[in-house]
């Protein structure tokens, strides 16, 4: 079978998976390993899902099918203007503004959501003082915070895994400039009731910014999520909220990503910004935001993809939090790294290590055979 490797091949073969056999008995001339099965367990491991040809990518939130064939005609068209230099994306911007109702001037384009999180995490850091954050986060505006020496109040998530917005506003000084919720969160994928985030954000921002983080917003479809944008549109003041293309959209390689503030704040923004928005990016995400077949189709495949894992979760007795987003977040009780070995030595890119939760495995959702495979996998390995 030309290309594919099967289960049972998949573990005589791999480094990670040779060594010891059952009661001390070795495979002739093939050291043991810390993840070595059982010769016994090898042998009964006959494949159901062959290996992919390629490395499946469960790792970094990527959409496994985008471009959408739209955004990619509109990038491919692009190429005629690639000679010009981009100043400004204005079809992208009053296409946004329209689907938001929200005025173009309240709207900035940046390059990625990683710019706008920097220029956050700049902003945060231009006086002395401190961010506050729940712990674990995404790290974009908190990494560049701290390396600007801004102080950092990382809040504990509660005994649920969820922000715990209370002790957030406990952990507020004085000093504190920003700060930062991403709703749904990263790594863990569960979200902020709409209420409690609207009247927090509402208080806080009265002397400080509040930024948040909603680059997962488009695969939320809990009633009991709400975008802050509202306040936005209502003209509230020291608040910013951050999209990006990257996600649903799938534009990640192309860069682009969006600040939703007060016209003041977006003034400030751009001029802080160092990075270029390139046309194609521009048009791609324009044809893409317009092309709501594809996103229909990404968020189906996205709930099979999840329904896969967190129905091995339910089978397994693992500890998971339901995601709102296009990642799970699993508590496999084993060291973070030895689990990603592992399953790279199976074909499988899983999410990096997010302490101080070193036994949790962020896993991205790629196509649902492919989880289908994950799943065969991880069952081999710990189930």
């Amino acid at each position: 079978m030309t290309g594919i490797i099967s289960r049972r091949k998949l573990l005589l073969g791999g480094a990670a998976f040779l060594g010891a056999g059952l009661g001390g008995n070795v495979l002739r001339g093939i050291p043991a390993t810390p993840f070595t099965p059982s010769l016994s367990f090898l042998n009964s491991a006959l494949a159901d899902i062959p290996r992919p040809d390629a490395m499946i990518r469960a790792s970094s939130n990527e959409n496994p099918y985008g471009p959408s064939p739209v955004a990619r005609q509109a990038i491919a068209d692009a190429m005629v203007d690639g000679n010009k230099y981009l100043n400004h994306a204005s079809d992208l911007v009053a296409h946004l503004s329209e689907l938001e109702d929200i005025p173009q001037d309240s709207i900035a384009v940046g390059s990625g959501s990683g710019e706008i999180l920097a220029v956050g995490g700049l902003m945060a850091s231009l006086t002395p003082g401190s961010v506050v954050c729940p712990d674990p986060t995404f790290g974009g505006l908190i990494s560049y915070a701290d390396d600007f020496g801004t102080e950092l109040i990382r809040v504990p998530v509660n005994a649920n895994m969820e922000t715990d917005l209370g002790a957030m506003y406990n952990a507020i000084r004085p000093d504190t400039s920003l700060v930062y919720l991403c709703n749904p969160n990263n790594p863990i994928p569960n979200l902020i009731e709409k209420n409690a985030l609207r009247d927090f954000v509402l208080e806080v921002s009265r002397d400080r910014m509040v930024f948040v983080d909603e680059a997962y917003h488009e695969f939320v479809d809990d009633p009991a999520y709400e975008s802050m944008l509202g306040l936005i549109r209502d003209g509230h003041k020291n608040i910013i909220v951050s999209r990006t293309a990257s996600k649903i959209h799938g534009l990640a390689a192309l860069r682009v990503g969006f600040a939703y503030a007060h016209p003041d704040h977006i003034a400030d923004m751009q001029k802080k910004m160092t990075g270029q928005l390139n046309i194609a990016g521009a048009r791609g995400a324009l044809a893409s935001y317009r092309d709501l077949d594809f996103q229909r189709y990404t968020l189906s495949q996205n709930r099979k993809a999840l329904d896969i894992v967190e129905g091995m979760c339910d089978e397994l007795g693992l500890r998971y939090v339901k995601s709102n987003a296009n990642f799970s977040f699993i508590h496999t009780g084993r060291d973070i790294n030895e689990v990603s070995a592992a399953m790279r030595e199976a074909g499988i890119l899983i999410g990096r290590p997010f302490p101080p939760m070193l036994d949790w495995a962020r896993v991205s959702m790629a196509r649902p055979e492919e989880m289908e495979y994950f799943v065969q996998v991880y069952k081999t390995l710990y189930g």
